[in-house]
C-alpha cells in the first residue's frame, strides 16, 4: 500500500472533515486514519491516506489540496511517506 501524510490547520468551521474527504474521494485516495482536534477556536486534523489507487499524478492531488486549503481559509499539504519518512529518520 502506498501511503500519504495530509494536515489540515485552520479556524473550526463546518464541514471540514467532509470537504476534505470527498477531495480525496474524487482523487481515488482513500483514509485509513484520521485524527482531530479543535483547540479553542482552532481546527487541527492528521490523515494517513491510502494512494494506491489515486487517479491523478501525486504533485496534482498535492495542488488539489493545497487549493482545497486555500478556498476554505485553511492549510492543507500533502505529503509522500517516502518524503515524510526520509524527514524524521536520524
Amino acid at each position: 500500500m502506498k501511503k500519504a501524510v495530509i494536515t489540515v490547520i485552520g479556524r473550526d468551521s463546518l464541514g471540514i472533515i467532509a470537504k476534505v474527504s470527498a477531495r480525496c474521494a474524487d482523487c481515488g485516495v482513500n483514509i485509513t486514519e484520521i485524527t482531530q482536534s479543535v483547540l479553542s477556536e482552532y481546527f487541527a486534523m492528521i490523515m494517513l491516506v491510502d494512494i494506491s489507487r489515486l487517479n491523478v499524478p501525486f504533485a496534482s492531488f498535492v495542488d488539489a489540496m493545497a487549493e482545497l486549503g486555500r478556498e476554505n481559509a485553511l492549510e492543507i499539504r500533502a505529503m509522500h511517506e517516502d518524503i515524510f519518512d526520509a524527514m524524521h529518520q536520524i
